[in-house]
Formats: structure tokens, C-alpha cells, sequence
């Protein structure tokens, strides 16, 4: 059976993950990461206000050469999923057609993260070798992508991201989605203007554009805690989410991030953890041109970088870094993707014996 696109417990029970899961289940340290989260720059051709990472953008990139050269080290050390992220915008880098040849020829899986206004320039590549490519694009009309994810001219670029999906729907060997965050921005005058209400007209996009899902996320404040959503916006959403259930079909699939899950539950802006070690920091890690961190979550953290990417090979820093340097349960108040696969692999434990049986391999991207 099919493994779901967000079910990342299930997918720890993948046939060729296991080996390395239950090493680190038993408190090994890992040899290489599962997945490898990239950054091959800091730039962005946007200016959105919300940015989670604002703080962070338009300071440096890899080089190339060097982005060329940390491919190949992945390929070496048997890494079996890349994302290309950021940051800034992935596909913004000149280097990034070549990563993307080079690790696809090798068999790994790519996932790409991407604003969209580049996708035309790297079509072929992107269509051959992406597992899948998610477009953050916020908004159903020009004028509410406009307000969210304004160009640096404060333009929006809404119909030629949308004209770019429709290309890459058309060509792709992967799958393809449509990226809703949700999100209210307060005015100095103390209004307030929200993207909520354009919800369904986004799925309705989505689908008519050729993707294959149409993902709805909940807005973090810079700290990465999930801001809760008012009452009234909130049943809009809903609403708006079961007329939108007539769209799925075998093609076309709405999915739920943990965040939007976590405001349904009234789990609050802090997560808790108990466990002082993230296992997951073995699996996966992040990389960018500023420094090798543990994790998405605290890119730009510098009590939370492992080492430099630019100058030192990956392999050597994977080799040396201490992954336990962050506490979850002092560092990571926020809500953590990975916080279930954490208790998971915390309840396998030292004899490394499966809660339940192993799967084929599906999905890399733990």
C-alpha cells in the first residue's frame, strides 16, 4: 500500500532506510544522512514580507564549481534524497541545473522547493530528474499573491508562475504541488489583510494547472512556533477545504500539513519534547552556503552549526560534527515536522526491533 505524501513514520519502515534508522535507534552515530536539505543560495528574486527567512536572504551563494563539487560528495557517501531549498530561491543559482543532472543520473531522489519564476530556465532538467517540485505560491489571484510574494519591484509575477507551472504539469516525470500557506499580516493602521478566503480558489488552480496536490499550511512566527488562526478564519478554511473535496480524484489529492493539523487540535504555539537528543539530525541535515546545520529549522542558529560547506568537504564534516548539540527540549520548542519520528524511533530503541513490518521502498524523503 501506497505510503502517504506526509506520513514520514511510516516511512522509516522503508526496506533500504531501516539498517541506518535502527543504528541510530541503538544510539549510533550515522555514517551519512538519508536526506540532505541544500541551499545553493541566499539570494531570492522576491521580497516577501513573511519570509521566514528575510533575515537570512541575499548574502551569499555557492560557488558553482563548489555546488558541483558538494553534489558528487553526496552521491559518494550514498545520501538517497537531496532537497533543494532555501534560503533564497534554488533555482536561482546558474550551478543548479548541473546538481540537478548530476544527482539525478545517480539515482537519488530530488525534491525541489521552489517560488516558481525560474522553473522555464531549468524545464528539462526538472521534468527528467525531480521526484517532485512544490511551488510556495500563498495565493488564487494575481492581486492576493501580489500582497504575499511581491517581486522586489513590489509587482506580482502571479500569471508567469502560474503560466510555469502549466509547463512543468505538462512535461514533468514527477509530481507536482501547489503550496498554500496561510496567512494574516496586521497594518500600522491595525487592519489586517489574510490570504484564508482564497482557499478553494487556489485548489481549483491547482488542479486545473495539472498538479498533483494542493498542500495547506499554517503560518510560524520567526521562532517557527504555529501561530493559531482566529475562530472565524478558521471555519472559512474548513469550509472552504470540504467544498474542495469534490476536486480529489486518483490525480488529485488535498493534503494537510502537520501545522494545520497541530491549529485544529489546539496544540498551541510550543510543541513539548522530552527526549534531549534528536535522532533525526543522523538522517537528515541541512546545507548552505552560510554553514552545515541540523536542520531546517535552525538555519542561521550558530549553536546549531555543525561546520562549513563552502571550504570543508561534507564528508569530513559529517565525520566530525557532533549532532547532539542541540536539546530538543530547550532548542526546539517549536513545532518539529519530525517530532513523531523522533518518539518513533526513541520507542525502537537499542534492540532495534521494528514496531512493524518493513516496506518496499517508496518514498526517501523522510
Amino acid at each position: 500500500m501506497p505510503v502517504e505524501r506526509l506520513d514520514l513514520v511510516s516511512k522509516l519502515y522503508q526496506a533500504s532506510l531501516w539498517p541506518r534508522v535502527a543504528d541510530v535507534a541503538a544510539g549510533a552515530k550515522s555514517a551519512a544522512p538519508l536526506v540532505v536539505d541544500l541551499d545553493p543560495t541566499t539570494f531570492c528574486d522576491l521580497a516577501c514580507p513573511e519570509c521566514i527567512s528575510g533575515k537570512l536572504l541575499n548574502q551569499s551563494r555557492f560557488s558553482p564549481e563548489r555546488l558541483l563539487a558538494l553534489a558528487e560528495e553526496l552521491v559518494a557517501m550514498d545520501v538517497r534524497a537531496v532537497i533543494l531549498i532555501g534560503g533564497g530561491e534554488p533555482l536561482a543559482h546558474r550551478g543548479t541545473r548541473k546538481v540537478l543532472r548530476t544527482l539525478g543520473e545517480a539515482g537519488i531522489a530530488i525534491g525541489v522547493v521552489t517560488n516558481g519564476t525560474m522553473i522555464r530556465q531549468n524545464l528539462d532538467e526538472l521534468a527528467r530528474y525531480a521526484s517532485w517540485v512544490r511551488v510556495s505560491m500563498d495565493a488564487g489571484s494575481s492581486a492576493t499573491y501580489g500582497l504575499f510574494r511581491p517581486d522586489r519591484k513590489g509587482a506580482s509575477v502571479f500569471d508567469k508562475v502560474v503560466a510555469n507551472m502549466r509547463l512543468l504539469a505538462g512535461a514533468k516525470t514527477g509530481s507536482l504541488g501547489y503550496s498554500f500557506l496561510l496567512m494574516t499580516r496586521r497594518n500600522a493602521d491595525g487592519s489586517t489583510v489574510s490570504n484564508h478566503h482564497e482557499v478553494l480558489r487556489a485548489a481549483e488552480l491547482a488542479r486545473d494547472i495539472g498538479c498533483d496536490y494542493f498542500e495547506l499550511k499554517a503560518m510560524f512566527d520567526d521562532e517557527h512556533h504555529v501561530l493559531d488562526i482566529p475562530a472565524d478564519l478558521l471555519g472559512s478554511v474548513e469550509e472552504q477545504l470540504r467544498q474542495a473535496g469534490r476536486l480529489t480524484s486518483d490525480t488529485f489529492e488535498i493534503v494537510n500539513s502537520s501545522t494545520i493539523n497541530a491549529v485544529r487540535a489546539l496544540e498551541g504555539p510550543v510543541q513539548p519534547k522530552e527526549y534531549q537528543r534528536c535522532r533525526v539530525a543522523e538522517l537528515r541535515t541541512l546545507v548552505t552556503p552560510s554553514g552545515v546545520y541540523i536542520c531546517p529549522y535552525h538555519r542561521g542558529n550558530p549553536k546549531a552549526r555543525l561546520g562549513d560547506a563552502v571550504t570543508d568537504s561534507f564528508a569530513d564534516i559529517w565525520k566530525q560534527s557532533d549532532r547532539a548539540i542541540v536539546d530538543p527540549r530547550t532548542d526546539c520548542t517549536f513545532h518539529c515536522a519530525r517530532h513523531r519520528s523522533n518518539l518513533e524511533i526513541e520507542a525502537i530503541g537499542e534492540d532495534g526491533v521494528p514496531s512493524r513490518g518493513l516496506i518496499e521502498d517508496q518514498d526517501p524523503f523522510i
